[in-house]
């Protein structure tokens, strides 16, 4: 369902910030979903009494109000840029544009062109007829909300890879056990946890040898990349245990207080995922 951003004054920055993502999630499920694109395993369902233009309007004006989105460069003019790409947004679904993200982008003037690279922090301009599905259909769909379209288990924008978890494509029950866990945890803290937590897949496209030497590696796009978390037989407590199992195997060559740190997270986040009926 739908959830009305009125925020209580004691929610935290972050928290509502998180809020204000999952909204957007919500919304772009609805939206990805009838475009005939997959959304977000984890999303709600969406219900709202106002047109679907207001709410994407507001949705995103609500998430950019509170994100920490950083600096701009000088020739940006950052005060328009939420307003100019909440504009392309509706433009974009009015014109379905997510059925056909790039016939959409080849459209646009290098001025809205420049719109979106800035909002997706993207360093070169846009060439549209090198961008792939997924990194066309993302560039018009706000941060929270972008999707692992190829379920590779990198979310592509633009030229980029984002390496996120929970991603579009991560069960239900394992985002709200990891939500449950990681509530309330320093950013800088729950950034170190989500790259491990995608750790599984980013090495199992590393080659090595007998010994364990670097051989090679699998670049995104090849088609021997390997995303080992779309196989339906992937359990994630099993990766808790694991990682329980290698910080007790290697605890003397730990710092204390990274070693109890780290334990505490995974026996925590395997027992919540447990709770959730989590693979």
């Amino acid at each position: 369902m739908r959830i009305e951003t009125q925020q209580s004054s004691t929610l935290t920055r972050e928290q509502k910030q998180h809020a204000a993502g999952e909204q957007l999630q919500n919304l772009f499920n609805e939206i990805l979903t009838a475009a005939g694109r997959p959304g977000y395993a984890s999303a709600e369902a969406y219900a709202s009494e106002n047109s679907m233009p207001e709410d994407i309007q507001q949705d995103w004006n609500d998430w950019f109000s509170v994100a920490n989105t950083g600096n701009y460069p000088e020739e940006v003019d950052a005060q328009a840029l939420p307003g100019d790409y909440g504009n392309l947004l509706v433009r974009t679904y009015n014109e379905g544009g997510y059925a056909d993200p790039q016939g959409f982008l080849k459209h646009l003037t290098e001025d809205e062109l420049a719109t979106v690279q800035h909002v997706n922090r993207l360093a070169d301009p846009i060439d549209v007829d090198e961008l792939t599905p997924e990194a066309a259909l993302n560039l018009l769909i706000p941060r929270p909300a972008q999707i692992d379209l190829n379920y590779d288990g990198l979310t592509q924008v633009g030229e980029g890879y984002m390496i996120r978890f929970p991603d579009s494509r991560t069960p239900e029950a394992v985002v709200n056990a990891w939500n449950e866990t990681t509530a309330g945890m320093d950013p800088m803290e729950k950034s170190f946890y989500e790259l491990q937590m995608k750790l599984p897949t980013l090495l199992a496209n590393i080659q090595v040898d007998d010994q364990g030497r670097y051989v090679s590696h699998t670049e995104p796009g090849d088609p021997n990349w390997v995303n080992l978390q779309a196989d339906s037989n992937y359990s994630y407590t099993g990766f808790t245990e694991q990682m329980l199992e290698y910080l007790d195997y290697f605890q003397h060559q730990i710092p204390k207080d990274q070693y109890e740190q780290q334990r505490s997270f995974y026996w925590a986040l395997q027992q919540s995922l447990r709770e959730h009926g989590a693979r």
